[in-house]
C-alpha cells in the first residue's frame, strides 16, 4: 500500500483487491446507489456506471469545481467505467437488459414504477438473469404504501429518529453536514450485496437475490436502542446534545481551548472518569460509581470547560495523555491533511487525474494486508467506457454502436 498511487491504464482496468472478478453495473445516481458500487469498485469489482447521455449523473453537478472541473465527482466515480445510455428508448432498454445479464450485481435507484416500465424491476432482472443479486434503494421501500414516492437521504435521516435525538434539548433537531443517510445506505447496500454473494458461493441452489433497501433503514437499524426504551419504558429518547442519552459515560462533550480550537473529551469507563477527575483535582472517591458520576455530571462537565479554556489545545492534549484522559482535537479538513496518524495510516492517496493532475482523496477503507484494493483512478469522463463496455465486454458489433451512437441512444 503506498501514499500515492497512479492511474493505470483504463483500457486494460487497475482493478484488484477482494472483489476483483466481481460484475457490477450501476442505474443509479447521486450517493447511496453509487456509493455502494463505489465500496465494491474500491476492493477490484468492475462497476460500470450508467449513465444519461450529455447530462450525465446530476453528481457531476454539485459541489466546488476547480477550472470547470467537479471535484466530489473524482472521488465518488473513482474506480468505475462510465457509459452513456439512455432508458427512454427501446433500444437502450434492450442494452440495458444485455448488461444486466452480464452482471453479478445490478444496483437500482429508481422509482418503482420507472423499474416496471423499463424492465429493470425485480421480477424482470431475475428472469434475464436468475443468478443476479438485484440491490433496491428507494425512500421508502418496494413493499410500502409509498413505493413509488420520492425520497432522499435527509428526509431518510429523518425518519431514522436520528435527527430527532442530534442536537441541544432547547434547538432544534440538526441534520449533519454531509449526505449522512446515503453514504450510510450505500455502506449497508454493499455489505447486504456481499452477504449475498456469500450465499450465491456456498448454496448450489441460489435463485438470485433482491435486496429492498429504504433509505431510512440504516440508521434506524444503527440506533439500536431507541425501539426497545419506547417500548419497554414508554419513553421517547430525546436530544442532549453532546451527551449519549443512554450511556454510562459521565463526561461527553466539545470544549473550548484558549487557543479557540475546540476538543472533544469522552469517557466510556468508571475509571476515565475518575481519571478526569483527578486531572481536576477533584476527590475521585466522590465518582467511584455510575450513580454517583451522573450525579455529578454538570460538575465535572463545568470544570473541565473551564480547565480546557486556560490552556492551549497542546497543553490539554498533552496532559490528558499523561492523565489517560481520552481525547482529540476537532480535526477540520486542512488539520487531517496535516495529521501524523492519517499519513501513518496511509489514508490519503495521491491519484493522477486527466484533467486536474495530481489530486488526494482517501484511500480505500478498510485496509486489506493480503490483497490491497486501490485507487487506480478518478471519477472518468462522460461515457469514456463505451467502447470498451459495449464492444468487448458485451460484444456489439462496431456497426451496432456506431448505430446506437448515431440515434443518441448512448
Amino acid at each position: 500500500m503506498s501514499s500515492t498511487e497512479s492511474s493505470t491504464d483504463p483500457e486494460t482496468g487497475g482493478g484488484r483487491g477482494q472483489l476483483r472478478g466481481l460484475k457490477v453495473v450501476e442505474f443509479a445516481h447521486v450517493v447511496a446507489g453509487p456509493l455502494a458500487g463505489s465500496m465494491l469498485a474500491d476492493q477490484g469489482a468492475d462497476v460500470v456506471h450508467v449513465e444519461p447521455p450529455g447530462t450525465g449523473d446530476a453528481a457531476r453537478g454539485m459541489g466546488p469545481r476547480k477550472d470547470g472541473h467537479p471535484l466530489w465527482f473524482k472521488v465518488a466515480g473513482r474506480n468505475k467505467r462510465s457509459v452513456t445510455l439512455d432508458l427512454h428508448h427501446e433500444a437502450g432498454r434492450e442494452l440495458a437488459h444485455r448488461l444486466v445479464a452480464w452482471a453479478d450485481v445490478v444496483i437500482v435507484t429508481l422509482r418503482a414504477g420507472r423499474l416496471r416500465a423499463w424492465g429493470l424491476d425485480w421480477e424482470a432482472v431475475h428472469r434475464i438473469n436468475p443468478k443476479a443479486v438485484l440491490l433496491q434503494i428507494s425512500g421508502f421501500g418496494a413493499t410500502s404504501s409509498r413505493a413509488d414516492a420520492p425520497g432522499f437521504g435527509k428526509v431518510g435521516e429523518a425518519r431514522s429518529g436520528v435527527v430527532h435525538l442530534t442536537g441541544f434539548p432547547d434547538s432544534p433537531p440538526v441534520h449533519t453536514g454531509f449526505s449522512h443517510g446515503d453514504a450510510v445506505t450505500g455502506l449497508m447496500g454493499a455489505y447486504a450485496v456481499l452477504a449475498a454473494l456469500h450465499r450465491r458461493d456456498h448454496d448450489p441452489d441460489f435463485d438470485g437475490e433482491w435486496i429492498d433497501l429504504a433509505l431510512f433503514e440504516p440508521l434506524f437499524r444503527l440506533v439500536e436502542w431507541q425501539v426497545i426504551v419506547h417500548d419497554q419504558l414508554g419513553s421517547v429518547p430525546e436530544r442532549s446534545g453532546n451527551q449519549l442519552a443512554v450511556a454510562p459515560a459521565a463526561v461527553i462533550n466539545t470544549y473550548a481551548s484558549r487557543d479557540g480550537e475546540w476538543i472533544t473529551v469522552t469517557s466510556a469507563t468508571l475509571r476515565s472518569v475518575r481519571n478526569i477527575a483527578r486531572l481536576l483535582g477533584l476527590d475521585e472517591d466522590e465518582f467511584a460509581t455510575v450513580e454517583q458520576q451522573h450525579a455529578g455530571r454538570e460538575r465535572l462537565d463545568d470544570a473541565l470547560r473551564a480547565w480546557v479554556a486556560e490552556r492551549t489545545t497542546a497543553e490539554c492534549l498533552d496532559a490528558f495523555a499523561r492523565t489517560d484522559v481520552v481525547a482529540s482535537p476537532v480535526l477540520s479538513a486542512a488539520d487531517i491533511a496535516a495529521d501524523p496518524v492519517y499519513a501513518e495510516r496511509e489514508d490519503i492517496v495521491t491519484v493522477e487525474d486527466a484533467d486536474l493532475g495530481a489530486v488526494r482523496m482517501q484511500a480505500v477503507i478498510p485496509h486489506f494486508r493480503q490483497r490491497p484494493g486501490h485507487v487506480w483512478r478518478t471519477g472518468p469522463a462522460l461515457g469514456q467506457d463505451n467502447h470498451l463496455v459495449y464492444r468487448e465486454w458485451l460484444g456489439l458489433g462496431e456497426d451496432e454502436l456506431a448505430a446506437l451512437e448515431d440515434s443518441d441512444v448512448v
